[in-house]
């Protein structure tokens, strides 16, 4: 049976001229229920003003649409890494614009902000978990939205932070404002960094019990181009990579994760987004196969 109240979308872009209406516009061409997009270029935080960026016009049409904003999702750029104090202008940068983030989140009424917990940079893994901690209670003590910020499970490239859930849990430990925090579970990254993604239920089980599940904020459901434990972070279409199709579509369509919006990060295939397909067959809960070869 079809099930058309899945919170599932993807990466929208926020382009000149339309900007967030565009945003919007796209996602529901996808037949989405949610999305995620950056406030500005993710490599970067230059940021066009807000009043610039047609932000009621994009409510004005989700409300139409009875999408619920408290599941939309908003990703940091980049360039921010909490983790590393070895510049401490660097430091003061990156705790200056997740505070923009999270400022310009709630203009848009989103709740969600995803980040990147970084990487430490040679300075040792627990001084780096010390630094984000530090970084995150420096950003709340000045920001007073109710955007959460969502800690994002990572895949464990050169010295990143947050590819085992009790690292997760020992930053939520160390910050003072622990009822801001919450995760952002990736398959692909936590397939990458080691962890039996096909044990969907035992994934779910050791999460609950290291972190818990109330702090699952949003999912990112990509296919991984590697095998478990290559520290890669290259995502698939869904259905073409490592992962596959009966394993995601058992986090999407888990009875524990109904509330959970689920982003598609999956790349575009000759140019072209596979986002529509990709969201019809998780709603039918059907993999269509060799769905790709009707984007050429």
């Amino acid at each position: 049976m079809r099930n058309d109240k899945l919170i599932i979308g993807s990466h929208v872009s926020l382009n000149s001229p339309l900007f967030y209406l565009g945003s919007v516009q796209e996602a529901l061409s996808y037949g989405a229920t949610t999305f995620m997009f950056y406030t500005g270029a993710p490599q970067n935080s230059y940021r066009l003003p807000l009043e610039r960026l047609r932000i009621e016009e994009g409510r004005k049409l989700l409300l139409e649409n009875h999408i619920d904003e408290s599941k939309l999702v908003v990703h940091a750029p980049y360039i921010v890494n909490p983790a590393n104090k070895t510049k401490e202008d660097l430091f003061e940068m990156s705790i200056r614009v997740i505070n923009d983030e999270l400022n310009r989140t709630a203009a848009f009424n989103a709740k969600i902000l995803v980040l990147h917990p970084g990487a430490h940079v040679n300075q040792g893994r627990d001084v780096g978990i010390k630094n984000i901690a530090e970084a995150l209670d420096k950003v709340f003590e000045q920001n007073h939205t109710d955007v959460k910020i969502a800690l994002e499970t990572m895949s464990g490239k050169g010295s990143e932070l947050g590819i085992t859930f009790e690292e997760i849990r020992q930053i939520i430990d160390l910050c003072q404002y622990k009822d801001r925090l919450g995760v952002c579970l990736d398959t692909c990254h936590i397939n990458d960094a080691g962890y039996n993604v096909h044990d969907v239920e035992g994934i779910l089980d050791e999460f609950d019990r290291v972190i818990g599940l109330d702090r699952l904020l949003v999912i990112h459901v990509n296919d991984s181009k590697n095998p478990i434990g290559a520290h890669k972070d290259r995502h698939e279409n869904i259905g073409y990579g490592e992962i596959g199709f009966e394993t995601l579509n058992k986090y999407v369509n888990n009875p524990r994760l109904v509330n959970i919006p689920k982003i598609l990060e999956t790349p575009y295939y000759l140019d072209k987004p596979p986002y529509k397909k990709e969201i019809a067959m998780f709603k039918d809960g059907e993999f269509v196969n060799a769905w790709r070869d009707e984007l050429e």
